[in-house]
């Protein structure tokens, strides 16, 4: 090997079952998505968000008791930055012209909460929340799509079709867990889901070029020994990275509020899905395609003789 590895973990000792957790998880996460979908947000669905501020802290639960009743008893509400700011969120109501929502709930909060001033409305017509989910979904494909040429370019054939497997594979598993757990997801969501795509193809990579530079540089012939031996010489650096970036998405997580709770969730997921697909993913599919040295042969340059 061109590195000696720190570890000695057999990682493929039990690939086999983690290829079919994967398998599980995928076909589990697209039957939820085709069955349920995602619990689009405002930025999607179009509505009504108005920001109010309290004179001391707000109680949350306080404000949820004084929409009951009401025409809003359906709508979000989340705090908003400080202790004092909190946000409400309506979606779009077919009884009540979209003009009107916002001076009915100002008024609504308001009277029954007299602490509370509004700050801020803000209205998400139905026809732009289309438009934001149509674009959205061409730009989450034309990530994907820029991303698969990259690594096309960058790598073998093998190489490529692996790396991008296991990133779709990523990105498929964090939409269908918050299909399953009704999260959110909105605009903040799918900047999280686009950030994804950039780690765990980072870290991909990381893994596929050691592995590619082992397969050149080794003597050895048995391909589930030289990935073995690539995986353990690349934990450290995916221990290091994983563990620096939970630390700063648990920190926005529990302090972030409300706003940033979601892209941290999101993020949370992404990473130690990204994480084990770099291992067991790309890996699983490089042996269904039956890599070996042969892929990685560098093809001598035939020298053209002078013509007389």
């Amino acid at each position: 090997m061109s590195n000696k590895a720190p570890f000695s973990i057999n990682f493929l000792g039990i690939r086999r079952v983690f290829a079919a957790l994967s398998i599980i998880l995928v076909i589990g996460s697209i039957g939820l998505l085709a069955t349920q979908g995602l619990n689009l947000g405002m930025d999607f669905t179009g509505g009504t968000s108005v920001v109010a501020k309290g004179e001391n802290e707000v109680i949350i639960d306080d404000v949820r008791s004084a929409l009951e009743g009401t025409p809003f008893e359906e709508a979000t509400v989340v705090r908003y930055g400080s202790p004092r700011d909190i946000s409400i969120r309506v979606p779009t109501l077919n009884d009540m012209p979209a003009d009107q929502v916002g001076p009915r709930l100002t008024e609504v909060v308001e009277s029954k909460l007299p602490g509370l001033k509004v700050q801020q409305v803000e209205f998400v017509g139905p026809q732009v929340g289309d438009e934001l989910r149509d674009e959205s979904g061409l730009a989450l494909l034309m990530a994907l799509g820029l991303m698969l040429v990259y690594v096309w370019f960058r790598f073998t054939n093998k190489f490529g079709v692996a790396t991008v497997v296991a990133l779709l594979h990523d990105v498929i598993i964090v939409l269908g867990l918050f299909s399953l757990m009704r999260w959110t997801f909105d605009l903040t969501v799918l900047a999280a889901v686009l950030a994804l795509i950039g780690y765990s193809l980072n870290d991909s990579i990381v893994v596929a070029d050691r592995i590619r530079e082992n397969f050149r540089d080794t003597r050895e012939t048995d391909p589930e020994k030289i990935i073995n031996g690539s995986l353990n010489e690349t934990l450290s650096r995916t221990i290091n990275t994983s563990f620096t970036t939970l630390l700063v998405l648990i920190a926005l997580f529990f302090f972030g509020g409300e706003v940033m709770r979601a892209f941290s969730e999101a993020l949370l997921v992404g990473i130690a899905v990204g994480t084990y697909s770099s291992i067991y993913v790309v890996t699983n599919m490089l042996f269904l395609m039956k890599v070996d040295k042969q892929d990685f042969i560098i093809p001598e340059k035939k020298e053209v003789d002078d013509m007389p």
